[in-house]
């Protein structure tokens, strides 16, 4: 089976492009069972800016509009920097992601390992413990 490609094409014996099938078929002939379907996780190399850094080291993202791209973002600075704090911080945590979603902000961040909080930084934030500050 073919893997999925991102532009619409032609498919050829189950491949992409009559080249991939040719490849395919050029493989197997020689004895060689390729192996198209195995997915790759990859993480884009990008640069995120923190919208601030407290001085204990706590990352606070502040959202008023969180958008799904924000979202993705969010998720992949985190498994790229594990050991960052990153937290939100939510105009409404009422605000659902979409029209259509019964999922509030708030919910994302929790079903998603993030702490929240909403309006202004909690003083509890600002008060815990010292951490390495990130170098972002």
């Amino acid at each position: 089976m073919a893997r999925r490609g991102r532009r619409a094409a032609v498919r050829t014996n189950g491949y992409d492009s009559k080249y991939e099938a040719s490849v395919a078929a050029d493989l197997e002939q020689r004895g060689v069972s390729p192996d198209e379907q195995r997915p790759v996780e990859y993480v884009s190399k990008r640069i995120y800016f923190a919208d601030f850094v407290l001085p204990n080291g706590i990352i606070v993202e502040a959202k008023g509009y969180f958008p799904r791209e924000d979202r993705r973002k969010m998720l992949d600075v985190r498994e790229s920097n594990p050991e960052l704090d990153i937290r939100m911080l939510l105009q409404n945590a009422e605000s659902k992601l979409s029209k259509r979603s019964r999922t509030t902000y708030a919910k994302w961040c929790e079903q998603n390992g993030f702490k929240w909080a909403e309006g202004t930084v909690p003083d509890a934030w600002l008060a815990e413990s010292p951490r390495t500050v990130a170098t972002l």
